[in-house]
């Protein structure tokens, strides 16, 4: 049976409207699919219409500053995205004349641009042949097939690009890659999969073996790491705060508060006995308070960040420049803008 024959036309009646789908333009395509990575679709369109408001092409994205480009990113985290998209812009403009790259061969070469991306690119906008393999493409070739080969080990990789490969439709590329995608997304979902109404339903192996809840297979290779953030929020007599800017991690250029990071959670006495409290402090007269009563557990893909926010009263002073109007102004993590929404609020 040839899917695209079931799932091009399953496609075009059922398919959501979406606002990149009303255009093969590649700058469209691509900012879109970088959102949609370890994005939900629902949460990604906002962002989609703010960059495409604010950067409608990709030289108005090029000539951003990267804390513009990260400061309407805010909130979607996996922030890489973001200056990997500010960085390839340039490349563009710069090094290409302003001309978006035409094939899947160049796409891949652009910063932060991978298979899938380089394939969704490629076979949308200029209609080649090449197949796309994401989360959900996984999912129904491994559910209708009955592939139990895990799909993020290499022999899964390799495997499942190759039968996504052989699958594609060669004059409809980019309308089945998308079909295929939205299949995935809303009718064979990794729960509650509706099987009733699956067009595919009298041929999928996971239905006849009942594997549907068991299949994709996914090693589990993740180990959560733990840290400890205490963060000093300077409030000066003068209505003064102390930022930041982070020079590695995964919040990599976005501001915060003065940090001290321990290997365990630490009280009020502990905190006042750190060299970085004292080197920031210079005893000065200070009054110091815990913000939250209960530790906040931010939870990233791959670490847990227990966090406290101590307030720290201080008198004027020349090291804490930045007027507190003006903090909404800089790119922070979703944890620093969660605790200013709640600190205004207070």
């Amino acid at each position: 049976m040839k899917l695209s024959n079931y799932l091009i036309p399953w496609y075009l009646q059922n398919k959501r409207d979406l606002p990149w789908r009303t255009t093969t333009n590649p700058y469209n395509i691509w900012l879109s699919e970088i959102i949609l990575q370890q994005t939900r679709v629902d949460q990604g369109i906002s962002y989609y219409y703010k960059f495409i408001e604010n950067f409608p092409t990709v030289r108005d994205l090029a000539l951003a500053s990267e804390e513009e480009v990260l400061k309407l990113w805010q909130g979607l985290g996996y922030y890489s995205r973001a200056r990997n998209l500010h960085f390839s812009a340039q490349y563009i403009v710069n090094e290409l004349q302003n001309i978006f790259p035409t094939s899947y061969n160049e796409l891949i070469k652009l910063k932060g641009v991978g298979d899938y991306t380089a394939s969704a690119i490629a076979s949308i906008c200029y209609n080649e042949p090449t197949a796309v393999v994401d989360g959900n493409v996984y999912r129904v070739l491994a559910r209708y097939y009955g592939i139990c080969t895990p799909i993020n080990s290499s022999k899964g990789v390799k495997e499942f690009k190759q039968l996504a490969q052989s699958l594609i439709d060669t004059n409809e590329p980019g309308t089945y890659n998308q079909a295929i995608m939205e299949f995935g997304a809303t009718m064979c979902k990794p729960q509650s999969p509706d099987c009733n109404s699956c067009p595919l339903n009298t041929s999928c192996v996971a239905l006849s073996k009942n594997q549907t809840k068991e299949l994709p297979i996914k090693e589990k290779k993740i180990k959560i790491r733990n840290r400890y953030f205490n963060y000093l929020v300077i409030k000066t007599d003068d209505n003064k705060t102390m930022l930041v800017k982070r020079e590695k991690g995964v919040w990599l250029n976005l501001y915060e508060f003065l940090l001290i990071e321990t290997s365990n959670l630490i009280d009020e006495n502990q905190l006042i006995e750190h060299s970085i409290f004292n080197s920031a402090l210079k005893k000065m007269s200070v009054t110091l308070k815990l913000f939250n009563k209960e530790v906040i557990v931010h939870k990233l893909s791959h670490q847990h960040i227990h966090t406290k926010f101590w307030i720290v009263n201080t008198p004027a002073s020349e090291d804490f420049q930045i007027p507190w109007e003006t903090v909404h102004k800089y790119p922070v993590s979703t944890l620093i803008d969660n605790f200013l929404n709640q600190y205004k609020i207070h």
